[in-house]
């Protein structure tokens, strides 16, 4: 009877062994696949209008005389005015900023004053800020009429020229977060079909920043909105 029983305990112990180890191997394995994953970039472009525009309209006026100085600038104002009015835009879209006075006869200090015609210059700024994008872009190409007015027009300097700005990235960035997430998975889909596995749950994932650049520098009112996204799959 003992002899039975130590053979009866002997065939559990085995069979509780082969057991364990099939179970340790098991999960072992899955252990292991679990550090197999697949890292996969999902790319989202959009192609949008700018929907803020920001004109700057320098120019300059020359006088000897401050009085008169500050009736050409009343007047050149006036006429810059009239002319955005005469395009569509409301006066609230306008404002203008402080002149900047240049004193000739002083900045020349000790050279010869007299090979400035005119004393004093004021450098004049009228500003018009619009959602009327195309509208802008319109009055940007019929500018010259100011010219035959007699502004004198000074935009060439970076401060001066004109901004195309898009501010509405919050109504489009949740679709073109899925969009990203979307074509990362098809990546992650397609690498697993290469290799023969499944694209499993996500291990990590990381959203980069939104860039809104130019289409091209001839057309600052069209934007590029695009967002990268980075995510781990596990493969199983």
């Amino acid at each position: 009877m003992n002899s039975n029983r130590h053979w009866f305990l002997g065939i559990c112990f085995i069979v509780g062994m082969a057991v364990f180890a099939l179970l340790a191997g098991q999960t072992l394995h899955s252990v292991k696949r679990m550090d197999e994953f697949v890292t996969v970039k999902g790319l989202s472009e959009r192609e949008t209008p700018a929907d803020l525009a920001i004109w700057p309209i320098a120019f300059a006026v020359t006088e000897n005389d401050l009085g008169r100085l500050q009736e050409q600038i009343q007047n050149a104002r006036k006429t810059v005015h009239q002319f955005l009015a005469e395009r569509g835009f409301e006066e609230s879209e306008v404002s203008n900023s402080p002149p900047q006075i240049i004193d000739a006869q002083a900045a020349a200090g000790n050279s010869d004053a007299s090979k400035h015609p005119f004393r004093y210059q004021a450098n004049i700024t009228v500003l018009l800020r619009s959602a009327k994008v195309p509208k802008v872009k319109s009055a940007m190409e019929t500018c010259d009429k100011l010219v035959q007015e007699g502004i004198v027009l000074s935009g060439g300097n970076f401060v001066n020229q004109p901004q195309f700005l898009f501010n509405g990235l919050n109504q489009i960035k949740p679709d073109m977060i899925q969009e990203a997430n979307r074509n990362a998975r098809k990546a992650a889909e397609q690498f697993a079909t290469d290799s023969h596995s499944q694209v499993g749950a996500i291990r990590h994932a990381v959203q980069g920043p939104f860039e809104i650049n130019d289409v091209d520098s001839s057309s600052p009112d069209r934007k590029i909105v695009r967002v990268v996204t980075t995510v781990d799959f596990y493969l199983r």
